[in-house]
């Protein structure tokens, strides 16, 4: 079966991650082209995520590796040892296999720990002390940590029992030997996030931003610098350093990159600081917006600050294309915007399709920008410029139909404008005295909560949450094409967080 299986994944043309989906459907073409028992799929699905994993967990350093074991190879009538928050800590009685594997395990300069589930080794690999995972557990163990490694994108090698059960289990040694024992001379690079993370925002620190920018020696200046250094969770400048860091092979970032990051952001807050007056905002990030702090002729010249800023960063990064691309991305948030604004003052029935139009000018620019200024940064390349399109159009989607799920989450008012949820009720109820009622309802939130309303609602929901799969599906479909592992696993882990 693993013979037949290593042949199956060789010749196929991906490369990890895979996700679940994948994992599933490549099961059920091999249990359909070799009339294979379809209860072997867990097994099945197992063994391929192993086969798509190996050469990059065999390119691993044995430092960097730990071997998960489970509790139940233990030998439960004789086993002495203790249990404390990190697992089991054996006592070398020799009545079950676990020293022999953490002897070997150990020969080889790897860590072990014997612990029940995946989460143990998580933050462990977050904070970059192993970067693989070899883990052995029962089947039904296996199938449920799988999402948990899958999301994060973690290379790792799952090992099953040969009985299932809770206690007294047994494994291949031979094979955990050999899966453990695997070397390359390939090397692997894997990004590390949290240094990342932190060189990101030392980025905006006052005094990196008193370097790269003008003087803040006037007011406007002065409250866009605190503007753009304050809160804010920065994904457009972490997406385009990533990228960048994951085509290139770089471990560190040159300042042209930097500037174009810090670019990306200044433009990401002054549309925040725009939008907040057209809406009317008063709070953002848990303190006044500038329009409300500082009045709205000053939030105005304080957005349009933050955009010459950014332009002139972008003239240091020596690419024009990057100012292209940039523009382009600017003009189709204002078109947007701007038909969300006249949807605003003469609200009509809504279309699914309509919507969709808006989100694709106003949420997917946001992260096609940055992963293709990356991308641009890193040397560019046409068919995967094409791919991070396809992409980012999937993932905008998805995180704005899931935004526009979560309003009806909390008892806050909900503003009107152009939503999915509202365009779902448009479609399922195209009553017009019901629609009339909806866009012009002081409260349509509580308008909707009525129990005579309630499951309508709740079907527009459903008909929504359905879309958020189907576009979390796609954007992760899209990354069959990704040849580069490291930027592949990089929009794994994107997918996961922003679609949460």
């Amino acid at each position: 079966m693993r013979s037949l299986i290593d042949a199956f994944v060789n010749t196929q043309p991906f490369g990890p991650p895979l996700s679940m989906e994948d994992l599933s459907d490549l099961s059920d073409r091999l249990i359909a082209d070799h009339t294979l028992d379809p209860g072997f799929k867990g097994w099945i699905m197992v063994e391929i995520n192993n086969g798509v994993w190996r050469e990059t967990v065999a390119s691993i350093p044995y430092n960097k590796r730990i071997l998960l074991l489970p509790k139940c190879l233990s030998h439960s009538a004789n086993c002495q040892a203790d249990v404390d928050e990190f697992g089991l800590l054996c006592h070398r009685c020799n009545h079950c296999s676990i020293p022999n594997l953490q002897d070997r395990a150990d020969d080889l300069g790897m860590m072990s720990i014997v612990a029940e589930g995946f989460t143990s080794v998580i933050s462990l690999i977050e904070n970059r002390v192993v970067d693989t995972v070899i883990g052995v557990g029962c089947l039904d163990s296996l199938e449920k940590a799988f999402p948990l490694l899958i999301n994060n994108a973690v290379p790792g090698l799952a090992i099953p029992l040969n009985t299932a059960g809770c206690k007294d289990t047994e494994v291949d040694y031979n094979y955990v030997d050999e899966m453990i024992s695997m070397q390359s001379d390939r090397e692997v690079y894997l990004l590390d996030y949290d240094h990342l993370k932190s060189t990101l925002n030392s980025w905006f620190s006052s005094e990196n931003l008193d370097s790269i920018l003008t003087h803040a020696d006037d007011p406007t200046s002065s409250i866009a610098r605190e503007w753009i250094g304050g809160e804010g969770k920065r994904w457009r400048p972490y997406l385009l350093a990533a990228t960048y860091m994951a085509l290139s092979g770089e471990k560190e970032i040159p300042q042209e990159v930097e500037l174009a990051a810090v670019a990306v952001e200044c433009f990401h807050k002054a549309s925040l600081v725009h939008d907040d007056i057209q809406d009317n905002d008063t709070m953002r990030y848990g303190k006044q917006t500038v329009n409300a702090a500082y009045g709205v002729p000053m939030a105005i010249n304080v957005g349009d600050i933050l955009l010459g800023e950014g332009y002139r960063l972008l003239t240091g990064c020596g690419k024009m294309e990057l100012v292209k691309v940039i523009a382009d991305s600017h003009v189709a948030l204002c078109k947007g915007q701007g038909i969300e604004l006249a949807w605003s003052v003469s609200p009509h029935p809504l279309t699914m399709d309509f919507v969709l139009d808006i989100f694709c000018h106003k949420t997917v620019p946001a992260f096609d920008v940055s992963l293709i200024m990356g991308l641009i940064c890193a040397g560019d390349d046409p068919e995967l410029r094409e791919i991070l399109h396809r992409y980012s159009r999937a993932l905008g989607i998805a995180y704005q139909l899931q935004d526009d799920i979560e309003d009806f989450e909390t008892d806050d008012p909900v503003a009107l404008r152009p939503s999915a949820v509202l365009a779902a009720l448009c479609e399922l109820q195209p009553d017009e005295e019901f629609i009339r009622t909806l866009l012009y309802h002081e409260e349509p939130k509580g308008f909707l909560y009525r129990s005579e309303n309630k499951p309508l609602l709740n079907q527009a929901l459903e008909r929504v949450r359905q879309m958020v799969e189907q576009y979390h599906r796609e954007a992760l479909d899209v990354l069959h094409d990704v040849t580069n592992i490291e930027l592949k696993r990089l929009l794994f882990r994107v997918t996961k967080r922003i679609l949460k």
